[in-house]
């Protein structure tokens, strides 16, 4: 059976509707709080990586997030499908060689992000439009190193990246209403002091059926060599 490692940051910012993909496929997920639980600093005996989000900020060198970058390191190095999901792309970044910094704007809510030529044959395999919607809820971006291929961007941000077998996402694919709501309890004070409008955060049927056609896809492609 397939092994994926998922490391959860904080407990709120989950694999989201990405376990379902893994399961059904047959994956044995193994799942560890980072702030809690010993993070590995080697994929050894897992087959696949997914790094998730939190509100914590990578350039603080908290000792959990040191530990998943040494882990980040050892999957490029080694060849080990990774994921790296907001602050999973942001630990990403820094781990292989980039700056990661506060943004000059925060971006909550649901944005647009253009896919780069360069993604057609890599993690957006598949998708035809060139502008995504997608759900957003970082106020840090980076500055990427020299070997990252960017494969998505906004109007401000680099959005999506890879370098070896590592992909970053800025923004989020995996969430449903559920967990939206579950960030809008848990982040409020954030929500509030950025003078966010809530009911702006929550998404339309259209919004979430094209959010789980990208994730999907995206999914599809970050497991097909393991398939």
């Amino acid at each position: 059976m397939r092994r994926l490692l998922a490391v959860q940051n904080v407990a709120c910012e989950t694999l989201g509707t990405l376990e379902d993909m893994f399961r059904s496929d047959g994956f044995e997920i193994e799942k560890i709080s980072a702030q809690i639980d010993p993070v590995p600093v080697t994929t050894k005996g897992f087959d696949a990586v997914v790094i998730l989000g939190g509100p914590m900020a990578v350039y603080d060198n908290l000792p959990h997030l040191m530990r998943e970058q040494d882990l980040i390191k050892d999957a490029i190095k080694n060849n080990t499908p990774l994921l790296g999901v907001c602050l999973g792309s942001q630990l990403i970044a820094q781990a292989a060689g980039g700056r990661v910094y506060r943004g000059k704007k925060k971006e909550i809510g649901w944005y647009s992000v253009y896919v780069t030529p360069a993604s057609s044959n890599d993690i957006f395999r598949g998708v035809i439009d060139k502008t995504i919607g997608v759900f957003q809820w970082h106020g840090d971006t980076y500055d990427l190193p020299t070997n990252a291929k960017i494969l998505a961007y906004s109007d401000i941000y680099p959005q999506a990246f890879r370098v070896g077998s590592a992909v970053g996402l800025q923004f989020h694919l995996e969430v449903d209403r559920h967990l939206i709501e579950s960030w809008m309890h848990a982040y409020g004070a954030e929500v509030d002091a950025e003078k966010i409008n809530r009911e702006s955060l929550l998404p339309s049927q259209s919004d979430l059926e094209g959010l789980s056609k990208r994730c999907k896809t995206v999914y599809n492609n970050f497991t097909k060599v393991l398939k």
